[in-house]
């Protein structure tokens, strides 16, 4: 498998973006890295209303298409480990409009990471079936949405404890 130095992560920015601005280069569980890396970015985004939000989904998905779509190409490899900017994009979809606090961000992050591990029914078939920067991303989009509902519903719950 052809991994990008730290060097080359940076100074490429297809590679930089997919790359998880260097989070995907961890040795071990890079997409865990990528997902925790993305943390820091939700709680800038997090005072944003619904509708910026979304849109900031939107946008976000469309270039991680793009990037991710690039990079693997440049690489030779499809949906290489260490591309992670669909993790980034998975948990920022996962905390959509989520309750404000760190115990929701931490039941997000193992929501997602859930889902993302195990790829229940469609997204298993999605990881397979479907190539491409839309490919890599797709997955973990609907993994995102899983762990979105999933949270939402705890959050909902939790209100009547």
């Amino acid at each position: 498998m052809n991994t990008p130095s730290l060097k080359q992560v940076f100074s490429h920015p297809d590679h930089l973006f997919a790359f998880g601005f260097g989070s995907g280069l961890a040795p071990k569980a890079p997409g865990t890295f990528g997902t925790l890396a993305a943390i820091p970015f939700f709680l800038l985004l997090q005072h944003l209303t619904w509708p910026v939000y979304l849109s900031w989904l939107l946008v976000t998905f469309a270039l991680g298409v793009f990037w991710c779509e690039r990079s693997s190409k440049a690489l030779g490899v499809h949906d290489h480990g260490g591309i992670v900017w669909d993790e980034f994009v998975g948990f920022w979809v996962t905390m959509f409009m989520a309750p404000a606090g760190w115990i929701w961000i931490v039941v997000g992050f193992v929501l997602f990471r859930f889902f993302d591990i195990i790829k229940p029914w469609p997204i298993n078939w999605l990881d397979k079936k479907v190539h491409g920067g839309f490919g890599i991303m797709v997955d973990d989009l609907l993994a995102g949405i899983y762990a979105l509902i999933v949270l939402q519903l705890l959050a909902y719950f939790v209100r009547f404890l």
